[in-house]
């Protein structure tokens, strides 16, 4: 089995701007598994939040080379725990995982989540993000995409209600709102009622992930809109302990190491009740695909990430204006169109 590591720099349509900082690029690498002249591919992002650097996640992978055989004839499932350890980076391994997912899939000649034993049924619609910026400009971005029946609003700004006031008088879509770890916790509980009155659906992440078990309850059992937990639930011990702190989970795959933890995290999540989401970072189509196929196990979706680029270096799932549409081939349904190589 031979792995291919590809470079790309993502551009912006417009700078993203949340809580923590703002971006008009995003710097993503793409893992490809070939076996028998069939590829599988992985997609992870640079996260400076989270420390890692595409050097570090390149070369985490190269030193796990001598692995690659094991994909060739054990489950992605059994080898994940091997992995990593080896690798000791959960980034990288999540690009290594689903590359590695969705090789089994197209040699299977199967979708993902036929693979995986699910249906392709009661599937949510996607949202589209709305970055923090001034009022004008963040209405101007959600009048460049209309018809969207669900918009998810960074918010963390000092103009937080205003900002969701002025929006919902552009349309009567759902909104959601992610705060990213931006607010207090008696801000979260009195935001929560006018959010309320402006069918604002959750909040996500209001609290800091340092935030006290006391704030976490508080806000839990005082905010009129569910909370769901995005920093807090990044691996899969999390799940467990989001329960009574939390209403639902946001499995983001980059954080819990891939497909597999992620697959486990949202079964776990139903099984105790939790409302389940799967988010993405800004990235290609080949990452957005994969997510996709987990859909039938949510209740929410964030998969917008590939709309917010100026130009998609990948063909796979496309969302369109909220609806998931699936490739027509096997595995996550994506490849590159074309790119540069840094290493193999």
């Amino acid at each position: 089995m031979k792995m291919t590591l590809h470079r790309l720099q993502l551009p912006l349509q417009h700078e993203f701007t949340i809580s923590r900082g703002s971006i008009d690029f995003q710097n993503s690498l793409v893992v490809e598994l070939e076996q028998d002249g069939i590829s599988g591919f992985g997609e992870v992002t640079e996260n400076s939040f989270y420390g890692h650097t595409i050097e570090a996640m390149s070369a985490a992978l190269t030193d796990a080379q001598d692995l690659l055989n094991q994909y060739a004839t054990v489950s992605p499932e059994a080898v994940w725990p091997v992995a990593k350890n080896r690798l000791q980076n959960r980034f990288a391994l999540s690009a290594l995982d689903m590359a590695a997912h969705d090789l089994t899939a197209r040699r299977s000649g199967v979708p993902l989540y036929q693979q995986w034993g699910l249906a392709w049924s009661d599937v949510p619609k996607s949202s589209y993000t709305i970055g923090i910026d001034t009022i004008e400009t963040m209405i101007a971005k959600l009048n460049e995409q209309p018809g969207w029946s669900v918009y998810k609003i960074k918010l963390g700004a000092q103009d937080d209600l205003a900002i969701v006031r002025a929006l919902r008088q552009q349309t009567n879509a759902t909104f959601r709102v992610d705060a990213n770890c931006g607010w207090t916790a008696e801000q979260t509980i009195a935001y929560s009622h006018e959010l309320a009155d402006l069918h604002v659906e959750f909040i996500e992440q209001p609290l800091p992930n340092t935030a006290t078990a006391e704030e976490m309850r508080h806000v839990y059992q005082n905010s009129v809109l569910p909370i769901i937990a995005d920093e807090n639930c990044q691996v899969e011990e999390d799940v467990a302990r989001c329960e009574g702190f939390f209403h639902g989970v946001n499995v983001k795959l980059c954080k819990c190491g891939g497909l597999t933890p992620g697959l486990r995290m949202l079964r776990t999540a139903r099984e105790l009740g939790l409302k389940t989401m799967v988010g993405c970072m800004i990235e290609s189509s080949i990452g957005i695909s994969a997510a996709a196929h987990l859909a039938p196990l949510l209740d929410y979706a964030d998969l917008d990430g590939a709309v917010l680029l100026k130009a998609d270096p990948a063909d796979g799932v496309i969302i369109d204006k909220g609806r998931i549409i699936l490739s027509n081939t096997w595995g996550g349904g994506a490849s590159l169109k074309a790119t540069s190589s840094v290493g193999g």
